[in-house]
């Protein structure tokens, strides 16, 4: 019996729905979603599987050779716990820093040692988190993004970054403001008819006078495009990159939500990586996550790149530096940054720095920076303090 299908061509649609694009293959995205799953299930075991790649990453680490790192352990422990920190350590191995260090002398420890080595990176790769010369690979690096992101978001979902920004300034589209006297030059689109009649009804007029007439301009809220400036150098290596990392994923989260635009630039002793001003959160957190530490601090390559990102629209632009360090690039470093961080003003564009633990100068040249770039200077003393400060630089952009 054939089926009939009817239309109802008069009906009318309710509740309509956005559709996300999805970017990217079908593939990678049905693993990155199996991933999710497992973090957000709590899986204790793919949870330590991202911290273990992710430290690596902030460490400069491409990947785990267990002869290479059981080789350094029983040579030189105290090199070794610099080079891989604590955390690795105890995930790679299995076992607590404090007790490896007491038994690698014991011959029966060491071959142990070189075992749960080998099964642990073994398992790495068996995932798929290690390639098969035992780098991490692309799937590793979507794993520890995942891990960092719920991390961050379980940290400042509590705080929140509160209120609407709106700028006092007239649009022809936008949500309409308070109602007001009708004043010369309003648009006719702003004009309040019920208002109007109100206010003449409760004055007693039987006709309406012109200081009736009402008016309700619409508003727009404004558009921030920021940019965010991750110094990537020798000295942020470790703990440090960590905090910075999870600050910009932070700083994206709660600007992509606001509908405003995120940058970023990733600079050592010079300009790695640039995404310039976008709402696709996803590109900034890949980026973000795969950040390694060079060895030396430019920020004017950085404030260059910078201006050139920028979007040429008559947006607010902002730019914030997050440092643990004076620069260190080129000939009179210092000056040329100040120019530069001058020029950047001149473009229309505030800078904000965030020191991370600065000595006497550094601190000196970012109040220097923060005052000619009109933005703010905010002075982290603890690494856990740092997502706090770059939201507040973010929040403040509502009073500029």
């Amino acid at each position: 019996m054939p089926v009939v299908v009817t239309f109802d061509l008069d009906a009318e649609l309710h509740d309509l729905e956005d559709i996300d694009e999805i970017e990217g293959t079908m593939s990678s995205q049905m693993q990155e979603d199996k991933l999710m799953h497992s973090v957000l299930e709590g899986d204790k075991k793919t949870i330590e599987d991202g911290k273990l790649i992710q430290d690596a990453v902030n460490r400069g680490l491409g990947g785990f050779t267990p002869d290479l790192m059981f080789k350094n352990l029983v040579q030189n422990y105290s090199v070794a716990k610099q080079l891989y920190g604590e955390r690795i350590l105890r995930l790679a191995t299995g076992y607590d820093p404090n007790y490896l260090e007491k038994n690698l002398r014991i011959p029966e420890f060491r071959k142990e040692l070189r075992a749960a080595l080998g099964r642990n990176i073994e398992h790495l790769k068996d995932a798929g988190f290690l390639d098969s010369n035992e780098n991490i690979s692309e799937k590793g690096i979507a794993l520890a993004t995942l891990v960092m992101y719920t991390e961050e978001l379980d940290r400042i979902e509590p705080r929140g970054v509160q209120g609407e920004r709106v700028h006092k300034k007239r649009a022809a589209y936008g949500e309409s403001g308070e109602v007001r006297g009708w004043k010369s030059g309003d648009s006719f689109r702003d004009f309040s008819l019920r208002s109007t009649l109100h206010t003449a009804l409760r004055r007693g007029h039987a006709t309406v006078e012109v200081n009736d007439l009402r008016s309700r301009p619409r508003i727009s809220r404004g558009s921030i495009s920021i940019i965010y400036g991750l110094d990537a150098s020798g000295s942020m290596r470790g703990d440090k990159l960590e905090v910075a990392k999870k600050s910009g994923i932070a700083l994206a989260y709660k600007a992509v939500q606001k509908k405003d635009k995120v940058g970023l630039i990733v600079f050592g002793g010079e300009v790695r990586d640039t995404v310039e001003p976008t709402n696709d959160f996803r590109e900034l957190l890949r980026n973000i996550a795969k950040v390694k530490a060079s060895r030396e601090t430019d920020f004017v390559g950085t404030i260059e790149r910078a201006i050139q990102s920028f979007p040429r629209s008559s947006t607010t632009k902002h730019l914030v530096l997050l440092t643990d360090a004076l620069p260190t690039v080129g000939k009179e470093p210092e000056q040329r940054t100040l120019q530069a961080v001058s020029e950047a003003r001149s473009a229309g564009i505030t800078v904000s720095v965030i020191g991370i633990q600065l000595d006497k100068e550094g601190k000196k040249l970012a109040e220097e920076m923060a005052r000619l770039g009109e933005g703010r200077l905010y002075l982290a003393k603890q690494l856990d303090e740092v997502d706090k400060l770059v939201l507040q630089d973010y929040a403040a952009m509502d009073a500029q």
